[in-house]
């Protein structure tokens, strides 16, 4: 059975390299599982990989900040992906922090039908002349089955409910009940990168600070000149809202950086509650030096 490597974790955690660095000793060639890393505008604070060293990427800044591109497209891109890899007879690897994304890989995809775009429009203008608390009041009157499973504050996913139950008649949870496995005949060898927090806290501010020093409040000036729909997925990610306050001169540089790092940290925990919550059965593994957890990451999947 043809062998698919999964590699998450949380973000900063080194999972980019450590899936090149596999990469090169398997014959393997690397899809993107990050959610934000597609995004072709925003390079530096998606932490999109600097450099490929000669091994393929697929997914990575192919995607418009403008689309809202969802988990199904991507699903979709990736099972394309998957087969060129192996027609070329090289090793896919997924990478990325992306929690829906492997969910979907492992378990599958409701067959949801497409929302029309007039739908999806009109959902948007909706919730953003009521508000996410109105928005969600109305939701739960048209779909009662959203109450406690979909935040308030999760405007992306409780857009997506109200689009599903206006065009469907039906709820999304409904339709997630009945899913359909693209990958059912392959064999998902799945690695969890999982630093000790002190750790990861560190190379987080490091990230964070490299970042800065490499541009990212350039990044944002362009990306606010863009004017992009602010429901649209792109929005969310880390340091644009932080560094826009900063250029508002509503804040220091110094204080965007840090509100950058707490927000940073946050979605961290969500990321480790998520793991803890659906990838149970996961190899957790982690080692400092990236070369020993490589060797140990190859004994996992040769022994697997």
């Amino acid at each position: 059975m043809q062998k698919i490597i999964l590699i998450a974790g949380p973000t900063g955690s080194g999972k980019s390299e450590i899936a090149l660095r596999l990469a090169k000793k398997i014959n393997g060639e690397i899809i993107n599982a990050d959610s934000m890393q597609v995004y072709k505008e925003i390079k530096i604070l998606s932490a999109r990989p600097e450099n490929y060293f000669n091994i393929t990427h697929y997914l990575y800044g192919s995607i418009s900040i403008r689309n809202n591109f969802s988990a199904g497209e991507w699903l979709k891109k990736a099972q394309l992906n998957v087969k060129k890899i192996i027609n070329k007879k090289k090793q896919p690897i997924f990478v990325g922090g992306t929690g829906l994304y492997f969910k979907l890989l492992t378990e599958g995809i409701s067959n949801i039908p497409k929302i029309p775009d007039l739908i999806r429009i009109k959902a948007r203008k909706l919730n953003t002349k009521l508000g996410n608390d109105k928005f969600y009041s109305l939701l739960i009157k048209l779909d009662p089955l959203v109450q406690n499973k979909i935040k308030k504050n999760d405007t992306h996913r409780l857009i997506r409910a109200y689009e599903v139950m206006t065009f469907t008649k039906k709820s999304l949870f409904n339709w997630q009940k009945k899913n359909t496995n693209y990958f059912s005949n392959y064999k998902f060898i799945k690695i969890y990168i999982n630093p000790k927090n002190i750790f990861l806290l560190k190379l987080l501010r490091l990230r964070l600070k490299k970042m800065f020093e490499q541009g990212a409040v350039d990044e944002v000036k362009k990306f606010i000149k863009l004017k992009i729909d602010p429901n649209l997925p792109a929005n969310k990610i880390l340091g644009i809202e932080e560094i826009n306050k900063y250029l508002g001169k509503k804040i220091s540089l110094e204080q965007s950086f840090e509100e950058t790092f707490i927000r940073t940290r946050r979605y961290v925990k969500r990321q480790r509650t998520w793991f803890r919550g659906h990838m149970k059965d996961w190899i957790s593994i982690f080692h400092p030096n990236f070369e020993i957890l490589t060797k140990k990451i190859i004994n996992l999947v040769t022994s697997s």
